[in-house]
């Protein structure tokens, strides 16, 4: 989803360096081939118009295919059942998901619709930079480029090595190693409120994830980017 939604926001100028340069330049670590993707994802030897006509397509197209991925987890979902607080499956004393869940979820959905108009009409730079207000420019480098706060973590997992195929190594095996969590955990017991160790790193977790976050907007000339490159 997040790749989806970065792939629209290319026609400013931080979103050039930041995604249409250095994202897809991560493909170039790949062996013979590596530059040739580079250049077929540019679509020429730079990023120009047809890359960002290219990748805003995609922006449009790509959310159908969330939208089917969300009905067939809606569907696995009539078909399995959710889980409960206490995180142990029963087959009895079950209620059906029409209408207590479904009225549930539209309830969710209205609280987040009231808090995401809030910041659409009332406050649309809060989440935002100055710099999106910059047309796009290939010939022209931010002095500094931080991507959204949401690829903050993932940002500074790359910054922090200073070798680039050590770099995406690094990266894939942070994107990979969450799909390996539903295979390692075989415990019946799904909730944390029995389980104190998964807690605890848990919340290592969360602490993990807010340095990077903020070790992705220090300057590379701070002393505390040396300090995360050690973490």
């Amino acid at each position: 989803v997040i790749v989806f939604y970065y792939l629209g926001k290319q026609w400013y100028q931080r979103r050039v360096r930041g995604a249409a340069t250095v994202i897809t330049n991560v493909v170039s670590v790949l062996p013979i081939i590596g530059n040739k993707i580079v250049i077929w994802l540019w679509g020429g030897y730079q990023v120009a118009n047809p890359t960002l006509n290219k990748f805003f397509s995609l922006h449009f197209v790509l959310p159908f295919v969330i939208l089917a991925l969300a009905i067939i987890h809606i569907i696995l979902l009539h078909e399995v059942g959710s889980n409960n607080p206490l995180g142990v499956s029963f087959k009895v004393d079950q209620l059906s998901m029409n209408p207590y869940f479904v009225l549930k979820d539209f309830y969710s959905i209205f609280i987040l619709l009231i808090i995401f108009s809030i910041f659409v009409f009332f406050y649309p730079n809060v989440l935002s930079h100055p710099d999106n207000y910059i047309p796009a420019n290939s010939l022209v480098t931010p002095e500094h480029i931080v991507p959204e706060w949401y690829l903050l973590p993932f940002y500074a997992l790359l910054r922090s090595v200073p070798n680039k195929l050590q770099g995406v190594i690094v990266l894939a095996l942070a994107l990979i190693s969450l799909f390996f969590i539903p295979f390692i955990n075989r415990s019946r017991i799904r909730s944390a409120q029995f389980r104190p160790l998964y807690r605890i790193f848990f919340w290592f977790f969360i602490c993990d994830c807010i340095l990077l976050s903020w070790e992705a907007v220090v300057s590379t000339q701070s002393t505390f980017f040396f300090f995360f490159f050690f973490y």
